[in-house]
């Protein structure tokens, strides 16, 4: 028969394991583990589409056009790189929470192989947070993605998708889209003086976050490449790190300047190379306060867009 004293301590030990799996489980909401591949398929497309017009209803912060660039991107990846729709996850609006994109990354990246073509585009608002890891030594700020169901205290983070792109094997061609605020790291001219007016894609903290970077200034684009060494994607994001990106109305209907900038070119010569399309997009964006920003090794910036078609 086992006395009190032995029942407590197996009690104890019960709880301690319970807290400790709780815990465990809490701590990896916001990591997604990459498995890898070892089967002998051909590489494939594969492509992630996030586009964020709607909000939780306290942030006061819907969009116009992010829906249509979501529309945009797909169309050009499907209908001229020859994506098959199937290897394309869109999340938009109530979709597009933080644990759906983070799942969506999860699918996008998982038993990716040498080879694979793997693209995420993101349009919605972007912000910034203190940093809470002491990661940031040059200006101690985190840049976010801000999703449907925004929380501030557990935003999505530049940091989480270091985690993330850090795991990536080798061979494998990750380009990631970032039509946001912060997010550094025309076949006729646009109107400029049009009577629609133009939306910052940007979500200010509430004064208690904000607060917490008072008298910080950022100017380097980190999005996704922290704690990197080598960056093994490349990023093009739609203005720098100090910047907005505009929710524009543009061709009769809303959409992210940098977005429509991007495709048009994309549109214009399929077979562009990314740093020739960083340098269109950036011409096309003459008029806009918002400087798009291209980075990665200098073999992905010079490769052809998607792959080629």
């Amino acid at each position: 028969m086992l006395t009190f004293p032995i029942i407590g301590i197996i009690s104890a030990i019960i709880i301690g394991v319970v807290v400790f799996i709780s815990k465990k489980k809490e701590n990896n909401n916001n990591v997604v583990s990459i498995l890898p591949n070892t089967s002998g398929r051909p590489p494939i497309k594969r492509a992630l589409l996030v586009g964020i017009n709607k909000y939780k209803p306290e942030l006061g912060a819907d969009l116009r056009g992010c829906v249509n660039d979501v529309e945009n991107m797909q169309d050009i990846l499907v209908n001229i790189f020859k994506f098959d729709s199937e290897n394309i996850q869109v999340l938009t609006n109530e979709r597009a929470t933080k644990q759906g994109i983070l799942d969506g990354l999860r699918w996008l990246l998982n038993g990716s192989k040498e080879g694979d073509e793997l693209v995420f585009h993101y349009s919605g608002h972007g912000s910034q947070i203190m940093d809470k890891d002491g990661d940031e030594s040059d200006d101690q700020l985190d840049e976010i993605l801000c999703p449907h169901d925004l929380d501030w205290n557990d935003p999505l983070t530049d940091d989480n998708l270091a985690v993330l792109f850090k795991q990536l094997p080798e061979g494998v061609h990750l380009t990631m889209l970032c039509d946001s605020c912060h997010s550094a790291t025309i076949s006729r001219e646009v109107n400029i003086s049009n009577p629609h007016r133009n939306y910052p894609k940007n979500i200010l903290p509430p004064s208690d976050i904000r607060s917490r970077t008072y008298g910080k200034i950022l100017y380097k684009n980190k999005m996704g490449k922290k704690n990197r060494g080598v960056q093994n994607h490349m990023l093009m994001s739609g203005c720098k790190d100090d910047q907005t990106s505009a929710d524009a109305y543009i061709d009769g209907k809303y959409q992210g300047a940098f977005t429509w900038a991007l495709s048009k070119t994309i549109r214009e010569n399929p077979d562009i190379e990314w740093q020739q399309a960083h340098v269109k997009t950036v011409e096309l964006l003459n008029g806009y306060s918002q400087s798009p920003q291209l980075s990665g090794s200098a073999y992905t910036i010079f490769r052809k867009v998607f792959g080629g078609k």
